[in-house]
Parts: C-alpha cells; sequence; structure tokens
C-alpha cells in the first residue's frame, strides 16, 4: 500500500505517536463549491481543526498517488483545476494507474484514511439510496464502505436530496451505527431535522469515541455514522428545501442527468436557486462538522 501513499510528515508524525488526526475529503473542493469560495472554505476548515488541538489530513488523488494531507497549493490546485476526476472506488485503479488527478469521495476518502490509519474522517453530508432506488438501483457506494472500513464518518446526515428513510434502513442491515449528536430527530445536510429520528444519540465527544473503541475492540468492521445537525441559524428549513429537491431533480431528469453527476448537478442547482443560501448553510455545517470530528479523534486518541 506504500507504493501508493504520499502521506504529509506532519500528518505521519501524528499518526505514528498516536496525535488525533482528522481526515478530509476532496470532492467538496473541486466538485461541491465554486471558486474561490471551495478553496478559503477547506483551509478554513482546516484551521478549525488545528484550533481544535487536532491535525488535519485533506485526501485527494495527485498524479496517481494517494495524498494523505494536503499542502496549500495544493489545494488551490484542486480548487482551480478542470477535468479533476470525482473518484469513487470504482475509479480509483482507472484514475491511479492513468497517473490522473482525483478528487475523492466519502467512499475513497474513507478507504485511503484507512490505508494510512486515521480513523476520524469529516465530511458534509454523506451519500445514500438515492429516491426511486426501487427501479435504479441507485445507491452511493459510500454506504458499502460504511459496513466495511473502520473509520468515523462525521456529517450532517445523508444529503436531503436522498431518501433519508432506506438509507437509514440500509446502514442498520449492514451493521453500522447511526449516532446524532446532542438531539434525537436525524438531521438532513441543510436542515436541522428530518423527519425521522435518529436511531441513537450521545451528548458528548467522549461518549462518541467510547463507542467507536468499543466496537472495534469486539472485532466489529465497519463505521459510525455521527450526525451533526447544522447550526440552526444557518438551517434552510427542510419544507422550502424539499421544493428546490423536486425541481432540480425535475431539471435533472429533463437534462438526462444520469450517474455521479447527479449529486454535483443537484447541489449546484439548489445553490444556484437558493441565491447562495444553501452554500452559506454547506459552509456552516462542513466547520461545525469539522470542529466535533475533531473533539472525537482527541477523546479517541486519549
Amino acid at each position: 500500500m506504500n507504493y501508493f501513499l504520499e502521506i504529509h510528515p506532519e500528518v505521519q508524525q501524528a499518526i505514528a505517536t498516536g496525535q488525533p488526526v482528522v481526515a478530509l475529503e476532496s470532492t467538496i473542493i473541486a466538485h461541491g463549491m465554486p471558486y474561490p469560495q471551495n478553496v478559503q472554505t477547506a483551509l478554513e476548515v482546516e484551521a478549525v481543526i488545528r484550533e481544535t488541538g487536532a491535525i488535519p489530513a485533506t485526501i485527494a488523488i495527485l498524479h496517481g498517488k494517494c495524498y494523505v494531507g494536503l499542502t496549500q497549493e495544493q489545494i488551490a490546485y484542486l480548487g482551480k483545476a478542470e477535468n479533476v476526476w470525482k473518484v469513487s472506488l470504482v475509479d480509483m485503479p482507472y484514475v491511479i494507474s492513468k497517473k490522473l488527478d482525483g478528487a475523492t469521495t466519502v467512499a475513497t476518502t474513507m478507504r485511503i484514511a484507512a490505508m494510512a490509519g486515521i480513523k476520524v474522517f469529516v465530511t458534509g453530508g454523506t451519500g445514500g439510496v438515492h429516491r426511486g432506488a426501487e427501479t435504479t438501483m441507485d445507491i452511493s457506494a459510500d454506504l458499502s464502505e460504511m459496513a466495511q472500513t473502520s473509520v468515523a464518518v462525521v456529517s450532517a446526515g445523508v444529503k436531503s436530496i436522498l431518501d433519508i428513510g432506506l438509507t437509514l434502513e440500509y446502514l442498520e442491515t449492514h451493521g453500522v451505527p447511526v449516532v446524532t449528536f446532542g438531539q434525537d430527530a436525524f438531521p438532513c445536510f441543510y436542515s436541522c431535522q428530518s423527519k425521522f429520528n435518529s436511531p441513537l444519540r450521545l451528548d458528548s465527544a467522549q461518549e462518541i469515541a467510547d463507542l467507536l473503541r468499543t466496537k472495534w475492540m469486539l472485532g466489529l468492521k465497519g463505521s459510525v455514522l455521527i450526525a451533526y445537525p447544522v447550526p440552526a441559524e444557518q438551517e434552510v428549513p427542510a419544507e422550502a428545501m424539499e421544493e428546490y429537491i423536486q425541481q432540480a431533480l425535475l431539471a435533472a431528469e429533463q437534462q438526462h442527468i444520469r450517474g455521479k453527476q447527479v449529486t454535483p448537478f443537484i447541489l449546484k442547482y439548489i445553490a444556484e436557486h437558493t441565491k447562495g443560501e444553501s452554500l452559506e448553510a454547506n459552509i456552516a455545517l462542513i466547520k461545525n462538522n469539522a470542529k466535533l470530528g475533531a473533539e472525537i479523534a482527541k477523546a479517541y486518541a486519549e
């Protein structure tokens, strides 16, 4: 595995000495936000993690190598470069063998984090079971990766454009605990609450770290999905967001958007039609998640 890994010296030292490290994905840089907000947000998220007492490790594929911990120059490059692959697990062998550049999804970031020995990963929202999956069979690789890779995922819940109920059922079936931090309702990305209750609730980073340690010491492989609601003052109410989602889904269908292009298309559509309100929520929630992720990584390291 070391042949494919390029671990930043600071991250390597932290892992070797048992310091808390938090992995970050790069799809949000290359495909999730417009420039320059993408680069600015990525750097600010790393700063939040440092201020909380952990080491950030943004993950991406550059020139066919899996980079764990990016420089500011590499983050800026990803934010502006064209033709950067959105790399899910199915794309990894091709992108790496061709020595291409790729932004990593949740699933791919988890896999590379596990290769490097990082146990906590922060993202915005995860993938899940898509609406209409009973006919399309469109289920994100994020979910199958959570079932087998022992890296905790801190997010603002699953993306609200998905079928949240079926996603929770899938995770339960595959033995992935779902914990919401500080409330009983499961959040849905832009909004604090969905219409679904969370399977589990914990109210401190220490409790979550204890859960992670216990699960993995029992020999139970796989992730724990930790949902942290977006700050209430920055949320887009679920009812209002659902209207935009329905419009975006219709537009995607009319334009024959398929596969991995669906999510970036819908998120861009929503950002444009909410006059940036959804983008502000996205930025707020990823910073929120980063702070909790760093606190969990610290508690787990101790």
